[in-house]
C-alpha cells in the first residue's frame, strides 16, 4: 500500500487520488483546505472517539459485575433500574421541548411512504434504489405472491392478468373511489378542457395529466393511471388502462454500513464513487439481459399538466440519505500522526457530505432545500449522538457549509440510546430528521447488555418480550412528543423476506398504524406493494391519535431482561436453535468474508430467501454465544452444529460459480470467522460482528 501524507494523515493513494481527481473539483473546495479540515477533524475528535469507546466498556463492565453478583437470586427490577441510574446508563430526563431542525424535504417532513435501504457499493443496486420513486402496480402484482401464488412459467398468462387488473380496480375503487360507480364500470378516463372525464367522489384527489396518464393522489401519495388501448394490457381492457403506477420509494438510504462489506481503501472509494455519482446526477450501470446490454441510469422528473393548468413537475427519484458507520470501527484507509487508524465514521462524515455540496450547487438534484441527510448508527446514549452533532458541525465548518446543513438520522438500535431515547433528540435537536427502531440490531445489544444476567430466551421468541412492545411504543411515543411531525421521519423496521409478499401485504400496514412515517422494504417491488398501505392509511391524522392518547411503552418494560425463568428447554429446542442459527451465520458470513458481498437473500434452514446483513448475524452469533457462556450448548456441539450446517449451506450456494465450499476442510477464512463470531461472541464488543468480519476479510484479501 503506497501512502501519501496530507498535513499529518498518512492516506492510501487511492483514496488521495479518488479525493483530488474526482470528487473534489466542482465543489469549490481546494484540495489544501479539504486536507487541512480533515486532518483537523480527525486529530481533534479521533481521541474523544476512543474515549466514548472506553467509556461504554467501563459500563459494560459494570453490568456485567452487577449481574454476576446477583447469580441465583431473583431479578430485582427497582434495583436494577437504581444501579442502571447510578453508573450512568440511565441519565435524568430533562424538561419538555420541541426539535429546531429548519429546511427538511418534504419527503421527510410530510410525506409519510416506503423506504428503502441499499447497498451504496453495487452501482446496479443504487441506482435501482433511486428509481423506485415510481413502479408498476401491475407488474408488482403479476411478478410476486401478492395475489397469493406465484405467475406460471412462460408467456404472459391472461387469467392472471386479469386478477391483476381486478386487484387493481378494487383498490382505486377503496383510494380513489368515483362518485357513483366502480372503476370496473367505466369505459375511459381522459381529461378535457382541464376536466377528468369521470367524477371521483373527492374531486381534490385529481392532480393533474399528460398524454396519455392521468394523476391521482391518496394521503399524498400519487398514483398514476396509463391509458394506452394500443398496448397489449390496455388493448384488453375496458377502459384502455394499461397500467396502474405509483409513487413508492420516497426515500432510500444509501448504505455504506450494515449492508456493505467496505474493509480497506480500495473498498471505500467504490462506495464513495457510486455516491459521488449520485449526488452528480451521472452514475449509470451497463448490464447484459437476455443477451443485450442495457445501460441504466438516474430517471428525469416527471412532468404533468397540474389541475392549475400550470405545468407541474414531480420527482422522479427517491430522496437519498446516506448511512454512515458507526463510532466503533476504524479503516487503515487513513492513519492518524500516531500511526493509528483513523474512525471510519469521521472519514464516512467528512467524504460523504464533501460529495454532497456537488448536489447542493445544482438545480433539480436530490435535496430541494439545501440539505444533506446522514444516517448515524450504533450510538450509545445522548453523549453519543451529541458527539456526533458536533462531528457534524466540524465538518460543515471546514467545508464552508452553514451549520445544520448536514440532516442527521438517528438509528434507535442500541439499547443505551433506546433507554434515553428523548435526550439523545435532545443533543441533537436542530439537526435530528430521523429516528427509526432496528429491531435486529436492538436484540443483539438486548442479549449483549445483559449476558451475564442468564440464558436468554429462543430467538423467535424474543419478538413476543415485553421489551419489544415498549421499544417499539416508545420509539413513536417520544418522537412525537419531542415535535418530529412535520420536521422528521419516525420509522420502522425491514420485511426480511423478500418472496412472501402476500405476508408482507397482510402484516406490514401494521407500521403505519403503529404511527411510522416510513418503514423499510427490501425491493422497489416491495415499495410500490407497501405504497398501497399509505393509500389506506392517513398516517399524520394516525399520529395525532397516538399523541392524544399518550405515552405506551414504560421505561420499566423497555428494560426488562428476556431470560429464561423457570423453565428448562428439550435437547431438540436446543439443538434446532442451534442449527437454525449456525446456518444463518454461516450462509451471511462465506458471502461476506469470500465475495466481499455485504447484504443478500440467504436461505434459512428451510430455503426460504431472507434478507441478511450484519445485523441479523449479529443477533444470531449474540444468541448462541449467550447459550453458550451459560452452558445450555458446548464449543465442542457449536463446532459440530456449524460444520453440519456448512454442508447444508454449501449445498444451498451450488449454483454459484464463484462459491468456495467450507465443507469438508472446515478450514477456510469464512468458517472461521463464523466460528469466530459465536466462540468469542461474549467479549465482543457490544456484540458486533464488524471487527471478526474485517479482520478475516482483510485476512482472505491479503491472501490473493
Amino acid at each position: 500500500m503506497e501512502r501519501i501524507n496530507k498535513h499529518g494523515l498518512e492516506v492510501d493513494s487511492q483514496l488521495v487520488d479518488f479525493i483530488e481527481a474526482q470528487a473534489l473539483p466542482g465543489t469549490g473546495v481546494e484540495a489544501d483546505t479539504f486536507w487541512t479540515g480533515f486532518s483537523a477533524l480527525v486529530h481533534e475528535m479521533g481521541p474523544r472517539n476512543r474515549a466514548l469507546l472506553a467509556r461504554r466498556g467501563e459500563i459494560q463492565q459494570q453490568i456485567n459485575d452487577w449481574h454476576k453478583g446477583r447469580a441465583g437470586k431473583p431479578h430485582d427490577a427497582a434495583t436494577y433500574k437504581a444501579f442502571l441510574e447510578t453508573i450512568g446508563y440511565l441519565v435524568p430526563e430533562g424538561a419538555p421541548f420541541q426539535i429546531e431542525t429548519t429546511g427538511v424535504d418534504p419527503e421527510i417532513a410530510h410525506m409519510p411512504g416506503p423506504q428503502l435501504v441499499v447497498p451504496i457499493t453495487n452501482a446496479r443496486f443504487a441506482l435501482n434504489a433511486a428509481n423506485a420513486r415510481w413502479g408498476s402496480l401491475y407488474d408488482a402484482l403479476y411478478g410476486t405472491d401478492a395475489l397469493g401464488d406465484l405467475p406460471k412459467a412462460g408467456g404472459y398468462d391472461a387469467e392472471r392478468g386479469a386478477r391483476v387488473i381486478a386487484w387493481g380496480r378494487a383498490h382505486l375503487d377503496a383510494v380513489v373511489p368515483l362518485a357513483t360507480r366502480s372503476w370496473t364500470d367505466i369505459d375511459g378516463i381522459s381529461v378535457q378542457d382541464g376536466a377528468l372525464s369521470v367524477e371521483l367522489k373527492d374531486d381534490a384527489q385529481f392532480v393533474g395529466h399528460s398524454d396519455g396518464k392521468v394523476l391521482l393522489q391518496a394521503n399524498g401519495m400519487r398514483i398514476e393511471i396509463q391509458v394506452d388501448s394500443s398496448s397489449q394490457i390496455g388493448g384488453q381492457d375496458r377502459a384502455g388502462i394499461s397500467d396502474i403506477v405509483l409513487e413508492s420509494a420516497l426515500s432510500t438510504i444509501m448504505d455504506c454500513e450494515d449492508s456493505v462489506a467496505a474493509v480497506d481503501a480500495e473498498d471505500k472509494v467504490v462506495a464513495y464513487t457510486n455516491w459521488l455519482g449520485l449526488m452528480k446526477g451521472d452514475l449509470s450501470e451497463s448490464f447484459d439481459k437476455g443477451g443485450k446490454t442495457i445501460t441504466r441510469a438516474l430517471n428525469p422528473d416527471r412532468t404533468y399538466m397540474g389541475r392549475d393548468g400550470k405545468p407541474l413537475v414531480v420527482k422522479g427519484r427517491a430522496l437519498m440519505l446516506i448511512r454512515n458507520v458507526g463510532h466503533l470501527m476504524t479503516n487503515p484507509a487513513v492513519l492518524d500522526r500516531d500511526g493509528l487508524e483513523i474512525g471510519e465514521g469521521l472519514m464516512d462524515a467528512m467524504l460523504t457530505t464533501m460529495i454532497a455540496m456537488h448536489d447542493l450547487k445544482r438545480e433539480g438534484g436530490n435535496s430541494v432545500t439545501g440539505s444533506v441527510y446522514v444516517v448515524k448508527p450504533k450510538m450509545h446514549g445522548p453523549e453519543e449522538v451529541a458527539f456526533t452533532d458536533e462531528i457534524f458541525t466540524a465538518v460543515e465548518r471546514a467545508l464552508g457549509l452553514p451549520q445544520y446543513t448536514v440532516k442527521l438520522g438517528i438509528m434507535d438500535e442500541e439499547r443505551r440510546t433506546s433507554a434515553n431515547l428523548m435526550e439523545c433528540i435532545r443533543a441533537a435537536k436542530s439537526r435530528v430528521a430521523f429516528i427509526n427502531t432496528g429491531f435486529l440490531d436492538r436484540t443483539g445489544d438486548e442479549i449483549h447488555t445483559s449476558m451475564e444476567a442468564g440464558p436468554m430466551v429462543p430467538k423467535g421468541e424474543m419478538k413476543n418480550a415485553p421489551w419489544i412492545a415498549a421499544y417499539e411504543d416508545r420509539n413513536v411515543d417520544i418522537g412525537l412528543a419531542c415535535g418530529l411531525k412535520g420536521r422528521a421521519q419516525i420509522g420502522k423496521g425491514m420485511w426480511a423476506m423478500p418472496d412472501l409478499m402476500a405476508d408482507m401485504l397482510e402484516a406490514k400496514i401494521g407500521h403505519l398504524k403503529a404511527g411510522a412515517t416510513c418503514a423499510w422494504v427490501p425491493s422497489p417491488t416491495a415499495a410500490t406493494l407497501h405504497a398501497t398501505h399509505y393509500h389506506h392509511i392517513d398516517v399524520l391524522a394516525r399520529q395525532d391519535e397516538i399523541a392524544a392518547g399518550g405515552p405506551r411503552g414504560t421505561l420499566d418494560a423497555l428494560l426488562q431482561v428476556p431470560v429464561l425463568e423457570g423453565r428448562n428447554l428439550s435437547g431438540e429446542e436446543i439443538t434446532r436453535e442451534l442449527e437454525n442459527n449456525a446456518q444463518g451465520i454461516l450462509g451471511y458470513v462465506v458471502r461476506w468474508v469470500n465475495q466481499g458481498v455485504g447484504c443478500s437473500k440467504v436461505p434459512d434452514i428451510n430455503d426460504v430467501g431472507l434478507m441478511e446483513d450484519r445485523a441479523t448475524c449479529r443477533i444470531s452469533a449474540q444468541a448462541l454465544a449467550n447459550w453458550l457462556h451459560h452452558g445450555l450448548i458446548s464449543r465442542e456441539e457449536i463446532v459440530d452444529g456449524l460444520k453440519k450446517m456448512a454442508v447444508v449451506v454449501d449445498r444451498q450456494n451450488a449454483g454459484d460459480p464463484a462459491y468456495m465450499p467450507m465443507a469438508p476442510g472446515y478450514d477456510g477464512v469464512a468458517f472461521l470467522a463464523a466460528c469466530d463470531l459465536v466462540l468469542e461472541g461474549a467479549t465482543q464488543p457490544s456484540g458486533y460482528t464488524e471487527p471478526v468480519l474485517h479482520a478475516r476479510r482483510l485476512e482472505l484479501k491479503a491472501m490473493t
